[in-house]
This record gives C-alpha cells, structure tokens and sequence, in this order.
C-alpha cells in the first residue's frame, strides 16, 4: 500500500512538473514581433496658429522610418508665411524649409506597446524672401514728428541652415494612430542676408534675434504609422 501510494506520488509530480515546463517553454517561445514602417503626419500647431494670428500661414509634414529598435530616420518639410512688427520696423517673410536627421528612442515599452520618448538631431535647410513693408527713421529729436516710410522693398533668393535638437514623445492612442508632442533648440550655421536689412524670421528655423545664433521651437503633431514589416 505504501508502495503504491508513494508510485502515485511520483506520477502526479511529473505530470505536474511537465505542465509546468511545457507552459514556461510557451511563455518564452511567445512570437512578440514589433511592427515597423512609415509614420506620417502632420504639426497640429501650424493651423492652430493660423487661427489665432492673422498675420501667419503655415503647414508642416513629419514622417520617420523605424530602421533598428530604437533608431529612426525622420524629417519634416513646410512652408510658412509670417509678418514681424517691431517698433520701428515691419517685414514679411515667405518660403519652404526641409529638416532631415534622426531619433533615438530611449523609452522601454511594455510587451506590444510603440510608444516613444525621443531625443533627435536635425539639419534644417530654408529657401524663402523677405519684404520690408514699413519702416521708421531713427530721430533723436522728440521735437520732430517720427520719419515713417512706406515704401516695400523685397529681397528674393534668401537662404539659411541650422542644426536642430529635439526632444519629444510618440504616444499611440489608438491603433497605429499616435499623438506627440515635441520641443526643438536650434543654432544657426549660416544664411544670406538682405543688403542693409537682416532676417527677422526665418520660415523653419523662427523668430531671430540681433546678436544671438539660437533659436527655439515647439510642435504638436498627429500622425499614422504605415506598417511594413514585422521583426
């Protein structure tokens, strides 16, 4: 009899012991494949700004490819029309920009989650023209009325280019669909001037100012991931 009981003692512990493999070995063959592909998109904060400043136009289009597990290429290309008034000045500028590097995802996602957190490197490139619409003669004399003149004068075949650092988030809120948010530090490397006149904004790179090479940014974006591929 206890003979017996301790062969059925045996048998239950290997039929239990087998369970528990056969289950560990499914949990760790488990196929986790991650989707990769073309993520499109457009800057949510372009059209909000053209609603609430009637002297700006704007429209940019983000896109970046998943090329390893955290690395991606990416770029945006936009066009941007904005007027600057400034005591004694008013100026205009219009034209299109490119912006192409890439991201580097330093979140860890959960299994099945793509969300990323992201740190990034741009270099910008804009091709636009300037138009001084008004401008004021300095007087140091109060007693005299301000000397304001009216006459436009544009300057065409304008360039500039810039790097561009970015930080910012990917979060997917429903299937492949993601909403971000992102901030950008740029320094400017080189751009042509207007004679007797310099850039008060620079579509892509921002607002300028005299004596400083940086510039500041900020974006939000909603975009769509194409997938391509599984891996």
């Amino acid at each position: 009899m206890k003979q017996k009981l301790i062969f059925i003692l045996l048998i239950s512990f290997w039929f239990h012991s087998s369970a528990v493999f056969a289950q560990q070995t499914a949990t760790d063959t488990v196929d986790v494949r991650e989707k990769y592909g073309l993520r499109v998109g457009i800057d949510l904060s372009k059209p909000i700004k053209m609603f609430i400043e009637e002297d700006y136009q704007g429209l940019e289009v983000k896109a970046d490819y998943r090329l390893y597990e955290n690395i991606y290429l990416a770029g945006e290309i936009g066009n941007e029309q904005h007027v600057i008034s400034q005591p004694n000045v008013t100026a205009s500028a219009k034209g299109s920009y490119i912006k192409l590097g890439g991201d580097y995802n330093f979140y860890q996602n959960w299994t099945g989650m793509q969300n990323i957190i992201y740190i990034g490197l741009r270099y910008g490139f804009a091709s636009f023209s300037t138009e001084l619409e008004e401008y004021s003669i300095y007087n140091r004399n109060p007693y005299f009325e301000p000397d304001i003149r009216a006459e436009s004068r544009e300057f065409n075949n304008l360039t500039a280019g810039w790097l561009e650092l970015q930080l910012g988030t990917k979060v997917e809120v429903l299937n492949n669909l993601y909403l971000g948010v992102h901030v950008e530090l740029k320094k400017k490397v080189n751009e042509t001037k207007p004679g007797n006149f310099d850039n008060l904004y620079i579509p892509g790179f921002n607002r300028t100012y005299d004596g400083s090479s940086l510039g500041v940014g900020y974006g939000y974006s909603i975009s769509y991931l194409i997938p391509l591929y599984r891996k």
